[in-house]
């Protein structure tokens, strides 16, 4: 029993050769950037649709190869409210138009040992495009690996359940990568945020400053700050699943974090409301 790809044919394309095809034709487009000579431990990727977000999100994922391909990529995200349980996908697969994406059903079984998540299931499961919109970047990056997707909540829990996750892995002696999925500030009459008022100058806010804070928060590897600038400035979706990124990167070694890329909707469809869109690798 596979889980649906329920958002493949509106947020991303519907048939394998359309995925395959326009994976290409991003990984084309991107320009090289400086060579480092660190490996990346893991990752911060938007999750509107391919369309706004997508070159964004696969940048990072596939900058995340390294010598060796991981036997579990682990991503953080869902939409949830503080108070909300953590939630996990503990048995079966996640189908993508690319071929399903197994779960690591011993990892899975062994976090919930020390975890009370809400499960989720391939029948029973809230739909929820954080982590959907990624699976099939990370099906063309890592075909042989499988997958551990977890609901993290803006709460400093989260940031326990990072760490709890990278060291957990590492004790059963599996290769891992980590993805947190967030979108930055959601901007605009239809998000209900306006404290800048309108037109460019509300754009220029958002870019500059108040997207800016939590890049910096993200790049500094403070998962508390993360949650907390994110609470108090509205400039993250799901800081809870950044945090979890930031701490299980920490626990798999990486020292730094580089900005990859930073856009927003706006300057792919400009309008009165929009989304910043930020790619980040730990290293």
């Amino acid at each position: 029993m596979n889980r649906p790809a329920v958002l493949a044919g509106t947020w991303y394309p519907k048939t394998a050769s359309a995925c395959h095809r326009e994976i290409q034709e991003i990984l084309e487009s991107i320009k090289p950037g400086p060579v480092s000579e660190m490996e990346a431990k893991g990752g911060i990727v938007p999750h509107a649709g391919w369309y706004f977000s997508g070159r964004v999100a696969l940048e990072v994922i596939h900058g995340l190869k390294g010598r060796d391909d991981p036997d579990v990529v682990i991503i953080f995200g869902i939409h949830l409210h503080p108070d909300a349980l953590p939630s996990i996908m503990a048995k079966g697969a996640w189908d993508t138009p690319l071929g399903p994406l197994e779960i690591h059903e011993p990892l899975a079984a062994a976090l919930m040992t020390h975890v009370d998540f809400e499960i989720e299931t391939a029948r029973q499961f809230t739909p929820d495009n954080t982590i959907e919109v990624q699976l099939p970047f990370i099906k063309a990056c890592f075909p042989a690996a499988r997958i551990i997707p977890i609901g993290a909540p803006p709460h400093l829990r989260s940031v326990e359940i990072g760490k709890l996750c990278a060291e957990t892995a590492l004790g059963m002696g599996l290769r891992i990568k980590v993805i947190g999925s967030t979108d930055l500030t959601h901007y605009g009459p239809n998000y209900g945020f306006t404290p800048k008022g309108g037109g460019d100058a509300a754009v220029e806010w958002v870019k500059q400053h108040n997207d800016r804070q939590i890049i910096d928060a993200i790049c500094a590897m403070d998962p508390e700050r993360t949650i907390r600038e994110a609470i108090q400035k509205h400039n993250a979706c799901c800081s809870g699943a950044a945090a979890a990124a930031i701490s299980a990167a920490g626990v798999l070694g990486a020292k730094s974090a580089r900005l990859l890329t930073y856009t927003t909707s706006h300057d792919r469809h400009p309008g009165d409301s929009y989304v910043g869109y930020a790619g980040i690798v730990f290293e």
